[in-house]
């Protein structure tokens, strides 16, 4: 019994150290994996950092980022996502949202896009049309207006609360009345008011009106008279306000 009992503990004895090693050499494996997985998916420098607390105004979309100029103004709360472009002297406001997810946005020199507009773009227009939206040098874009694959070419006023569909075309030196809703594929010819929805021609602006298409957008005279154009960059008082802050050193 003696010789049994001697027998049946140095068989659990080597059991266990079987057992032990067994597992040590099982955790050590584990433990090399982890380290050479860990080492595997370490971040590229280049890797865009999400931030999520709170509203992102800038979003980045794949390979595509937006881009402000230095002097562009965009309000705290825009959000601008993809291919978007934001020339020099333009202004985008309060609340607005330009969505560069399918194609490219761009908001020319000195235009401004005002409070709670939305611009977007498809892949493709079903006009055959150009399908990014593109606004040119020199345009007011009124607050709550909705812009889709259009281009509305330079010094035009587009009235608030109107809607420009894929393939509209604004031409130079043209105005499009407030609540307007500019059907796909449709032109306004340069130079003519337009209105209505579906929008229709209204008459043919005069030259003084032409004119004053910068004046009709702002009350700023002091900054027209500052300025030796014809067509005015109205939108960029916010930057003389800017320097005229630093000049006196207020910090609001």
């Amino acid at each position: 019994m003696a010789t049994l009992g001697r027998l049946s503990r140095r068989i659990i004895a080597t059991t266990l150290s079987g057992h032990l090693r067994h597992h040590q050499s099982h955790n050590l494996i584990r433990r090399t994996l982890a380290t050479e997985g860990q080492a595997a998916i370490n971040e590229s420098p280049d890797r865009v950092k999400w931030d999520y607390r709170g509203q992102r105004r800038i979003i980045p979309l794949g390979q595509w980022a937006p881009k402000i100029a230095v002097d562009a103004y965009v309000a705290p709360n825009v959000v601008l996502a993809g291919q978007v472009t934001v020339c020099d002297g333009a202004s985008v406001w309060n609340g607005a949202v330009l969505r560069g997810d399918l194609n490219k946005i761009t908001v020319g020199f000195c235009s401004n896009i005002q409070e709670k507009c939305v611009a977007h773009a498809a892949w493709s227009s079903p006009t055959g049309l150009p399908a990014e939206t593109v606004v040119d040098r020199y345009v007011t874009v009124g607050a709550y207006c909705l812009l889709r694959s259009c281009t509305i070419e330079p010094e035009c006023i587009i009235g608030q609360h109107s809607i420009l569909m894929e393939g509209s075309l604004v031409e130079t030196n043209s105005i499009l009345e407030a609540r307007s809703v500019l059907p796909p594929g449709r032109r306004i010819p340069t130079g003519e008011l337009w209105a209505g929805n579906p929008a229709r021609f209204v008459r043919t602006l005069t030259h003084e009106e032409i004119k004053e298409i910068p004046k009709l957008s702002t009350a700023i005279n002091d900054l027209a008279n500052a300025h030796h154009s014809e067509f005015l960059p109205y939108s960029t008082v916010y930057l003389e306000v800017e320097k005229l802050k630093k000049s006196f050193g207020i910090s609001i």
